[in-house]
């Protein structure tokens, strides 16, 4: 079975940084893309970033220029570096692999979500 696990969430001051990590582990043959999620209180879980296995990246306008995404594929591990945090960043952030190949039966999961990790921006 596979599995995503996030780590780096807490409490931050406006303009402070986190640096947020998943890693997927299992029977794990081949994961093309990852993304990160969030989900603010009373709001629809949204798009932050995604990446490639190739490195391609994608952000939602409102984190552009401050917010990372970057990925390790020999560890099946993601990463979100997110700076200049604000009060409107506080959300649950998940991650998620859409499709995930192993190498037993059954031979691909797909939409797979992490547990989530809770960022909050406060003073």
């Amino acid at each position: 079975q596979v599995q995503l696990v996030e780590s780096g969430g807490g409490l931050v001051q406006p303009g402070g940084s986190l640096r947020l990590s998943c890693a997927a582990s299992g029977n794990i043959f081949r994961i093309n893309a990852m993304g990160w999620y969030r989900q603010a209180p009373g709001k629809q879980r949204e798009l932050v970033a995604s990446i490639t296995r190739g490195g391609t990246t994608n952000y939602t306008d409102s984190v552009k220029g401050r917010f990372t995404i970057s990925g390790d594929n020999a560890k099946n591990t993601v990463y979100l570096q997110m700076n200049s945090l604000k009060p409107e960043d506080t959300a649950v952030y998940y991650c998620n692999a859409p499709v995930v190949a192993t190498t037993e039966p059954p031979y691909r999961y797909l939409g797979i979500w992490g547990q989530g990790t809770l960022v909050t921006v406060s003073s």
